[in-house]
């Protein structure tokens, strides 16, 4: 007997908008339509299984029924998408041939017909046996390189600079501090439980490293581990974290808006920042940025953090859920901080 040639595809729906931090049963496993294991001729696409999916905070604010962002809203009943990694097993597309593994924005299914012209992040993989092939997906990935534009080209780090970074055990904020201290900063970081200031002290370099959730006043806390001011704070997190930082930084300080996952609400009545006045006097920059404005130094960035990594200079940490079926709970754990380091799901074997 042949292969089987057609399966039905498992996929992880959005069953309505959400405002706010979402559920998993704001999301549903389940059967698809039947889909065959082969490229339509003429298409131009190419069909992948999909191995890993990556969960990212930014994906929250495509659950809600707003069409003002850089991207479009998930449309409810239909599959979520978002970063993965996939293996081709059939193409009508020159570019891409069978076996090859791709990185891009996929369907989170165990099948996906892709089209490159559909996605411009879309890349091939080139396979390295010292690199595991999930970290295309963090150190290497979207989330890696977030850090690294963002560190570089909105922070413009100095040696001797004093740096804070919020989040600091998520999937970016762990390079920033290893960056940051290949720079020859002094750096600090905030995370959400002992474990994760341990891993930070012990295992990511950073100087410094407190529980934010056991600080009373966090004006306080930056105080205590910066007394002469901060130069630069990549900030993850928004809210009263921002607001702290802003009464801490130097004159001429710089801050990367990088995420505001401390938001509970997507809706208009968001926290507002009280201390903001200090912008004006301290000549600070605040920038917000999107990694993908950046795409022109994803050689540089690859080329650069493969060579740390394989040179012992950085490490990266990892939680991996196994199946598809866990894939709401992986994404909706990032939001209560469950997650120890970049959060991915392993739909397939590689």
């Amino acid at each position: 007997m042949g292969e089987v040639s057609v399966v039905e595809n498992k996929k992880v729906i959005l069953k309505n908008y959400v405002d706010g931090i979402p559920t998993e049963t704001d999301m549903e496993v389940k059967l698809g339509e039947t889909i065959e294991l082969k490229a339509p001729k003429g298409s131009s696409c190419f069909l992948v299984k999909n191995l890993y999916l990556s969960c990212d905070p930014y994906m929250r604010g495509r659950m809600r029924d707003f069409h003002g962002s850089y991207l479009p809203p998930f449309v409810p009943g239909q599959r979520i998408e978002g970063f993965g990694l996939a293996r081709v097993i059939d193409s009508d597309d020159t570019n891409y041939k069978p076996g090859d593994i791709v990185s891009g924005i996929i369907g989170w299914e165990e099948y996906s017909l892709l089209r490159s012209s559909d996605n411009l992040q879309l890349r091939n993989i080139q396979l390295d046996d010292d690199i595991p092939l999930s970290y295309h997906l963090g150190l290497l990935g979207m989330a890696g390189f977030t850090a690294y534009a963002g560190f570089n080209e909105i922070c413009c780090p100095k040696k001797g600079d004093s740096v804070f970074v919020s989040a600091a055990c998520g999937a970016v904020g762990q390079l920033v501090g290893q960056l940051a201290k290949l720079h020859g900063c002094y750096v600090v970081g905030s995370a959400g439980s002992k474990q994760k200031v341990e891993i930070l002290k012990n295992e990511l370099g950073y100087d410094e490293a407190f529980n934010y959730k056991e600080e009373a006043d966090l004006d306080t806390a930056l105080k205590r581990y910066f007394p002469e001011g901060i130069d630069i704070y990549f900030d993850n997190v928004g809210g009263s974290m921002l607001d702290a930082a802003l009464l801490n930084m130097k004159v001429r300080g710089r801050i990367a808006l990088c995420g505001m996952v401390s938001l509970q609400s997507l809706s208009t009545s968001s926290q507002g920042i009280k201390n903001l006045y200090s912008a004006i006097y301290k000549r600070l920059r605040l920038e917000g940025f999107l990694q993908s404005d950046y795409l022109h130094i994803f050689p540089q960035f690859l080329e650069n953090v493969k060579r740390y990594y394989k040179e012992g200079k950085i490490v990266y940490v990892e939680d991996i859920s196994e199946g598809l079926d866990l894939a709401p709970a992986a994404l909706v754990g990032l939001f209560s901080g469950k997650n120890i380091g970049k959060q991915v799901v392993r739909v397939a074997k590689e």
